[in-house]
């Protein structure tokens, strides 16, 4: 298998090395470093790589600006936040800017990679944190083309259920999910279903009161 090509932004560097130790032992190929968010933007629009890992508290411009001007630029690009802040406000304003996932430092390294690993493969599911502060941004629904049943399937994937769960709350099977699965990200334009739950946070799809 070909290794999966990761850009590293963070602004210490010990935490760089051992980030990249750890990465290069389970198959990443750490393909460059950043210690700053104008560089991370310029070598990720340089290396397309397959996923950015960024910090957010760094010199020279934060992550989230660092994440929205990369996303702006392309929009194909897969950004994890990786920072030592875990408020919900923090966590919203990353989400905003593009970033796919978000992950505290607090975490262990299995961890990270397990995480890495579901966004890579299109699969990954939301922690509760993540969800909870996404679904607060919004406040309003607008007009859309998905139908009710693809709106439950995705307010159960914004909670962080997998294909699984889902089909075990929604009383349908796995395959009839992954088929509702793949008409919402065709009518959202998303790669998976993590692209689509931020697309549906941000069109106010899906709302804080709809997963009570």
């Amino acid at each position: 298998m070909t290794p999966r090509r990761i850009l590293l932004v963070d602004d210490h560097q010990l935490l760089r090395e051992a980030l990249r130790r750890n990465l290069e032992a389970c198959d990443f190929e750490v393909v460059a470093e950043a210690s700053d968010g104008p560089t991370s933007v310029a070598l990720a629009l340089e290396l397309r790589p397959d996923l950015v890992l960024m910090d957010i508290s760094m010199p020279g411009g934060d992550g989230i600006s660092a994440t929205r001007s990369i996303m702006r630029a392309d929009g194909r690009q897969r950004v994890l936040v990786l920072s030592m802040h875990s408020d919900a406000r923090t966590i919203r304003e990353a989400i905003n800017a593009g970033a796919v996932g978000y992950i505290d430092k607090s975490s262990s390294i299995d961890h990270v990679v397990d995480l890495m690993n579901q966004i890579l493969g299109g699969d990954v599911t939301l922690s509760p944190k993540v969800a909870e502060a996404m679904l607060a941004v919004v406040d309003e629904m607008p007009d859309h083309d998905l139908t009710e049943r693809e709106l439950e399937v995705l307010r159960e994937v914004a909670t962080g259920c997998s294909t699984p769960e889902v089909a075990q709350r929604l009383f349908i099977s796995q395959k009839t999910v992954k088929n509702h699965l793949a008409a919402i990200y065709a009518k959202l334009d998303a790669r998976d279903r993590t692209e689509a739950v931020v697309k549906a946070i941000r069109m106010g799809v899906v709302r804080i009161d709809d997963t009570n």
